[in-house]
């Protein structure tokens, strides 16, 4: 019950969400020219015509006069107008569409991947923005782009593409409308040239729009329909409470592994294939199965994987609980199971498997299979209360009967107790925590016996004197048989909780394991570890050409025969398979999304060791999936990381590359020119001026020298190999260099240097620093005013001198400052213009903190501009130590 309400309150909320904004009507066909737009503008008219808002933003006729001839009076937004490449490109106006706000808005092509400049890279993305400004929006995609159907479109039709919508669109669903048309037709409509031009028309004939591919894509487009209405139909259901009512016919076969296994499996294959619906097979684990019956349920999976089947093994306190559950949450609509085992009792109590299901699933057909096996045991079954019971469990029955007798003789004799009955009931419910319930129910009766025989007047006999000891006696053998009935169901429920408790932790387990792994090393080895500390015998596994295997325990030749054969086919092999059954391995396949083999894992096992149960296989293959997850993970990170690693390297080669550029072009520049003026008109000049050329040629040329012996130190920086050349420069004729070396190049800027002529000596690198101080002061310039000076100041103090560049610019936002030092980072808003390639300060900083050293933006005074301090420890030459060549 409390499941129940718990669905339909989810349910209700799924649905307030999804009515929370616009409504969203998709109409779907299986190829272009099934008729799509023309159905829209048909319904849209429709629509206009009984007084709905609607406008129409994109709808693409391409050249049908017919669907051109629908939007004559329909209102129309105007489309916007992008120029990419020198072509002027028609986007849908979302601001004017949202400005507008009609009740309902057309907007065709899902899928249109939208012009470089559009707010979105995705027309779905603009239809989400609609809907979620509460617009409603109907839209048309053919069933090729939608993205879970991505590669099965692939394998089809042998063309990938590329404009897909991701199915979280369809989530918003309202409608769907199917838009069919008949491949013959299609064809037809084809070449008559109302798809495509006659040359297009030609070659899609011969590739994507065959009648195979056509046909395909038709059930493709139906199935995801079907799906649709049906998991509509099942969240309106639950918002009212209701069941499900399952519109897809899935037959779900039960087995019980008690002999006909196998043929309820080949039975459930025929009827499943004349009704051309999907089946599963599934047991319900509500208690320990011996070796036998596990071989069979073993067995009986693997015929129903190869006849093209699922498998499932279900955890219940009860058959006929679990299965209603699993048909109510599957869209069965169909149940098939053999005839049940009918115990007098149950048969008395109207309490057989059979029955239970024909009063509770009144909304399924059932169908009960009968088998020569089946009849056999059903008469052998009448001849014996409990035949199923083993002696050990009788054995328990007995002894607790027998304890039972001597703690109510002790208690009545030395206690004085006269109500023995709970003592009788105490042991009935410790039989049935411990054993099945068939011992629940020998014990009950023995103690009902017992009790009646020994402390019930007259004693030592079954007669009873008294009305009220009748009535006491079989009061308390219906008590025994509830509590004990109510204990068993309590223990196959902790059961059941503990084996699903156990899976959920391993898999949790696993999955911390996997989450550190990097590559398929690591996650074999994670995996590896997993399976081995979970099923407690020898793993193996392999993924790609990394193999991890522990100690000495390495598959054979035969093993590895089998290892090849499950990644090959996607399927276990080896021990307990009819595969290379001599192996002492059993190997799982590891999958991708695709079902193709990515590796293998294996189990090793001696030849005592009794077949895998059920729920140990299902564990086994389960912690598979996620190590084949894991490594699909792995691949595609890396696959990331080298696409990222590419695009970045490409980005700081053109961004270095323009850095350099103008500081290279400019030396270059003068160079080339005073070189031409003194080739062209040498003879003209006089001494004055061919010597100015000349020291102009020197001095641009050193210049050039500098900087690019600068960028050689900072690539050597970046790989640890800079070799500082420190030596001792006095402050102010660093920074007059600096400053110089800026005003040469900049005439119109304006420096207030402060610089204390006591200042000591520095010991640094002199080039690089007067390239930081240089970069910092350059970089001032470029923001400041130009009737307001830049400062330069220097102080000394606790060891380390500072030197401050204080602009008088915009300044940067202090969510910001400590970004600007990064590669390529730039504040349009502060001193970082857009114009630049935001490396000036990301050099700076290297340099400076090459000498230990730090860079800091700071606020200007009163707040206004930027103050970039450069600070740099006091150090001192280290004395070199004498060497002792003796």
């Amino acid at each position: 019950m409390n499941d129940s309400r718990s669905r339909q309150a989810d349910a209700l909320a799924e649905g307030m969400q999804r009515d929370a904004g616009g409504k969203l009507t998709v109409f779907l066909g299986a190829a272009p020219g099934v008729g799509k737009t023309f159905s829209m503008l048909s319904r849209a008219q429709e629509q206009l015509r009984r007084g709905v808002d609607v406008m129409a933003a994109v709808v693409e006729t391409h050249g049908r006069s017919d669907t051109a001839a629908l939007l004559d009076g329909l209102p129309r937004i105007a489309m916007r107008t992008l120029e990419y490449h020198g072509h002027q490109l028609q986007e849908l106006d979302l601001d004017a569409v949202l400005a507008r706000r009609p009740a309902l808005v057309l907007v065709d092509e899902l899928a249109h991947r939208n012009a470089p400049g559009s707010r979105h890279e995705r027309r779905w993305q603009d239809v989400m923005e609609l809907l979620d400004a509460g617009i409603d929006v109907w839209t048309t995609i053919n069933i090729q782009h939608l993205e879970s159907l991505n590669d099965v479109v692939m394998r089809i039709t042998g063309v990938r593409v590329s404009e897909t919508v991701p199915d979280v669109v369809f989530d918003r669903l309202h409608d769907i409308v199917l838009v069919d048309l008949p491949p013959r037709e299609l064809i037809e409509r084809l070449q008559q040239g109302k798809v495509y031009v006659p040359e297009q028309a030609a070659h899609a004939l011969q590739a994507f729009f065959s009648p195979a591919n056509l046909t395909a894509l038709r059930e493709l487009a139906m199935q995801e329909a079907a799906d649709r209405v049906d998991s509509s139909l099942r969240e309106t259901r639950a918002a009212r409470g209701e069941g499900n009512l399952p519109l897809r016919r899935r037959v779900l076969v039960a087995i019980d592994g008690s002999g006909q296994s196998e043929y309820l499996v080949r039975v459930a294959r025929r009827i499943a294939e004349r009704r051309d619906a999907p089946w599963t097979v599934v047991t319900v684990q509500h208690r320990r199965h011996d070796e036998a019956t596990r071989r069979e349920i073993d067995a009986a999976f693997a015929l129903a994987r190869r006849l093209g089947g699922d498998a499932e093994l279900l955890h219940g306190p009860g058959i006929a609980d679990a299965l209603l559950d699993y048909a109510a949450h599957n869209a069965v609509s169909s149940l098939l199971l053999g005839r049940t085992r009918e115990r007098p009792l149950a048969r008395l109590f109207n309490q057989t498997l059979t029955q239970q299901l024909i009063q509770r699933g009144a909304h399924y057909e059932i169908t009960i299979i009968s088998t020569p096996q089946a009849r056999a045991r059903a008469r052998r079954l009448g001849r014996a209360l409990t035949p199923d019971s083993s002696a050990q469990d009788a054995g328990l029955a007995v002894a607790a009967t027998a304890l039972a007798c001597l703690a109510a003789w002790l208690g009545e004799r030395w206690l004085g107790l006269s109500d023995l009955a709970m003592v009788f009931i105490v042991a009935v419910v410790l039989v049935a925590a411990r054993t099945r319930m068939s011992a629940a129910v020998l014990a009950a009766t023995l103690c009902f016996l017992a009790y009646n025989f020994f402390f019930i007047a007259p004693r030592f006999t079954f007669a009873i004197s008294a009305r009220q000891g009748v009535i006491t006696v079989f009061l308390f053998l219906a008590a025994a048989l509830v509590a004990g009935r109510l204990a068993s169901r309590l223990r196959m429920q902790v059961v059941a909780l503990r084996a699903a408790n156990r899976h959920a932790t391993v898999r949790q387990l696993l999955g911390r394991q996997l989450a550190g792994a990097v590559d398929n090393a690591q996650v074999a080895h994670a995996g590896r570890v997993a399976l081995e500390q979970a099923l407690d015998v020898p793993a193996w596994v392999r993924l790609g050409r990394d193999t991890s295997t522990s100690g000495s325990s390495v598959p054979g030749d035969t093993d590895l025969a089998a290892a090849d054969w499950t990644l090959r086919h996607g399927q276990p092999a080896g021990r307990f398979t009819d595969t290379l059954a001599g192996a002492d391995w059993w190997f799982v396949p590891l999958l991708d999304g695709d079902g193709h083999g990515i590796g293998a894992a294996g189990l090793q096992f001696d030849r005592q060791h009794p077949p895998l149960a059920p729920e140990q296989r299902q564990l086994a293959e389960a912690m598979a999936d996620d190590i084949a997850q894991a490594a699909l993970r792995t691949r595609l990170v890396a696959d990331l990381e080298t696409a990222h690693l590419h695009n970045e390297t490409e980005r700081l080669r053109s961004a270095l590359l323009s850095s350099v550029s103008h500081d290279l072009r400019s030396p270059l520049a003068a160079m080339i020119g005073s070189a031409d003026s003194l080739s062209n008109y040498a003879q003209a000049m006089d001494a004055g001026d061919r010597r100015a050329l000349l020291d102009t040629i020197v001095v641009e040329g050193e210049r050039l020298d500098r900087y690019i012996q600068n960028l050689l130190d900072m690539t050597r920086l970046g790989h640890d190999g800079l070799k500082l050349n420190r030596d001792w420069i006095g402050v102010d004729e660093l920074i007059g260099s600096a400053a110089r070396r800026l005003q040469r190049y900049q005439p119109d800027v304006h420096l207030q240097l402060d610089i204390p002529a006591a200042l000591a000596p520095i010991w640094v690198h002199p080039a690089l620093i007067e390239q930081a101080v240089f970069n910092v002061m350059e970089n001032a310039a470029k923001f400041s005013p130009p009737d307001v000076p830049v400062q330069v100041r220097a102080r000394q103090h606790d060891g380390e001198l500072s030197i401050d560049v204080i602009d008088a610019g915009p300044g940067i936002p202090d969510a910001e400052r400590a970004r600007i030092f990064d590669m390529f980072y730039s504040v349009e808003r502060g001193d970082r213009g857009r114009h630049g390639t935001g490396l000036g300060l990301t050099i700076c900083q290297g340099m400076i903190g090459a000498h230990g050293g730090r860079v800091e933006a700071l606020a200007g005074p009163d707040g206004r501009g930027t103050l970039i301090r450069m600070s740099l420890p006091m150090l001192q030459p280290q004395p070199e130590t004498p060497r002792d060549d003796g």
